[in-house]
C-alpha cells in the first residue's frame, strides 16, 4: 500500500513539474518577445568593433545567398555564353533616377565640409591624442583611460591631447578613379601611381552621373555584351553619352545671409547635410556596388576591386598582399568616427574613467553640432544616453 501511495506522488510530483516548466517558458517566450518589440528600437548601442585584429569583418549579406547567387550566374552563362546585357548600371549604362541623387549627395558633401569648417576653426575645439586614434569633442580632453598608442602602458592608457581638425570629425577614404567602370573595372598593381585617386564619395558620384572636369568618365550611348563572362564593347564608336539633365552649379557663391546665421542654425544645416549625403549614398550604393577589404579599411568604387599589392591586415602574406574584398556598407564609405557624448559642454570637469560606463557615445559629426547647439537625433539618442543620470565621483562605490 505504501509503494502505491509513494508511486502515485512521484508520477503527480513529476507531472506537475512538467506542467509549470512548460507555463513558465511559455510565459518567458511571450514576454521576450513583447520587450523586442518594444525596444529593440531604443537600446541602439555603438557597433562594436571586432574582438581581434585577424577576425574578418561581418558580411552584409549571408554567404549562403552569394553562393546561391555565384550558382546561377554560371548556370545562366553556360546556357547562354553571349548575351547582351539589359540592366543598368552592368551594361555600361547611367541609372536615370539616380543622377540627380550624385549630383544632391556632391551637394551635401560641399555643404558639410563648409559647415565643418565653421564649427570646428571658430567655435566648438577638436582634440585628438597623439599616439592613438581617439578623439574628442570639447574645450577639455576627457580622461578615460582607453589609449592603446605606443608606451601606453607607463601612462596607464591615458590620452595625450592635442589640436585637431576636420579629417578628425568625419573621414572619408579614398580610392581610384575609373575611366570606365565597366570596360576597365580593375586597376592593376603597376598603375598604383599613375591613376587618380580621390574620396570614395566623390568617386560613386561620378560613377552614378556626376561630371568633373578633374575626373573624366566614359558616358555610352548602347549597353554592352557579356561574352563567356567578359564584357565585351562591340560598338566602334568612343560616343559620350548626351546629358539631358540640369546642370549644377557645384561653386556657387555662399549668401551674404548665411554670415549671420547664428551658431545653432549653422550647427542644424550641418546635421541636415551628414543626414542627406549618408542617405543619398545608400540609395545610390543599392545600384552601384563599392568594395571594402575584409581586414584593412581599403575600400574601391566599381563591380570589382583593385589588383594592387597593398594589404597590411591579417593574412596579407597569405595573399600575397593582395586585399579579400568583399561588399561594403555605408559605415566602409562614410566612417562615422564615434566619441565620448558630453551632456555639458561647459563643464569645467572632464569626463572621469570611473564613471565611463554611464557615458554615451556618437558620431564625432554628431557630437560636434549638438554641442553647437543642433538637437539630438532621433537615431543617436539611445547611443548618447542621455536619459542616465550619471552619479558624482564621490558615490561611485554606493551605486550597484
Amino acid at each position: 500500500m505504501w509503494r502505491t501511495l509513494i508511486r502515485e506522488w512521484l508520477l503527480f510530483e513529476t507531472l506537475f513539474f512538467q506542467l509549470s516548466r512548460s507555463s513558465f517558458v511559455t510565459s518567458r517566450r511571450t514576454l521576450t518577445t513583447h520587450n523586442i518589440n518594444d525596444v529593440d528600437l531604443l537600446y541602439a548601442d555603438v557597433p562594436k568593433p571586432c574582438k581581434t585584429k585577424s577576425e574578418r569583418k561581418p558580411y552584409p549579406t549571408p554567404m549562403k545567398i552569394l553562393i546561391r547567387r555565384a550558382k546561377e550566374q554560371r548556370e545562366s552563362r553556360k546556357a547562354e555564353p553571349c548575351k547582351m546585357l539589359e540592366h543598368a548600371p552592368e551594361n555600361g549604362l547611367l541609372v536615370p533616377e539616380l543622377v540627380g541623387v550624385a549630383h544632391q549627395v556632391y551637394r551635401a558633401r560641399d555643404s558639410l565640409l563648409h559647415g565643418l569648417s565653421k564649427l570646428v576653426n571658430v567655435a566648438i575645439p577638436v582634440k585628438r591624442c597623439r599616439f592613438c586614434s581617439e578623439v574628442h569633442i570639447g574645450h577639455v580632453g576627457h580622461e578615460i583611460r582607453t589609449c592603446t598608442g605606443p608606451k601606453s602602458g607607463f601612462r596607464s592608457a591615458t590620452h595625450v591631447w592635442r589640436r585637431g581638425g576636420i579629417a578628425d570629425v568625419v573621414r572619408f577614404p579614398h580610392c581610384y578613379h575609373l575611366d570606365d567602370r565597366v570596360g576597365k573595372p580593375r586597376v592593376i598593381h603597376k598603375e598604383r601611381f599613375t591613376v587618380q585617386k580621390l574620396p570614395a564619395i566623390v568617386e560613386l558620384c561620378v560613377q552614378a552621373g556626376l561630371d568633373l572636369e578633374d575626373y573624366p568618365t566614359r558616358r555610352r550611348t548602347k549597353p554592352v555584351y557579356c561574352v563567356e563572362g567578359r564584357i565585351v564593347d562591340l560598338e566602334s564608336g568612343t560616343e559620350v553619352e548626351s546629358q539631358s539633365y540640369a546642370h549644377y552649379s557645384l561653386s556657387q557663391s555662399r549668401d551674404t545671409d548665411e554670415q549671420l546665421m547664428c551658431l545653432s542654425e549653422v550647427s542644424a544645416k550641418t546635421l541636415d547635410s551628414w543626414f542627406e549625403m549618408r542617405t543619398g549614398a545608400m540609395k545610390i550604393m543599392e545600384k552601384y556596388s563599392v568594395q571594402t577589404c575584409g581586414y584593412c579599411p581599403e575600400v574601391q568604387v566599381g563591380p570589382k576591386g583593385h589588383k594592387v599589392k597593398a594589404c597590411r591586415g591579417a593574412k596579407h602574406q597569405s595573399r600575397a598582399g593582395m586585399h579579400a574584398w568583399q561588399e561594403a556598407t555605408i559605415d566602409d564609405l562614410i566612417r562615422p568616427n564615434y566619441v565620448w557624448h558630453v551632456k555639458d559642454p561647459h563643464a569645467s570637469s572632464p569626463l572621469d574613467n570611473s564613471l565611463k560606463r554611464y557615458y554615451g557615445k556618437a558620431p564625432a559629426i554628431v557630437e560636434l553640432c549638438v554641442q553647437a547647439g543642433a538637437s539630438v537625433p532621433d537615431e543617436y539618442r539611445s547611443m548618447t544616453r542621455i536619459d542616465v543620470v550619471s552619479p558624482c565621483r564621490d558615490e561611485v562605490d554606493l551605486v550597484a
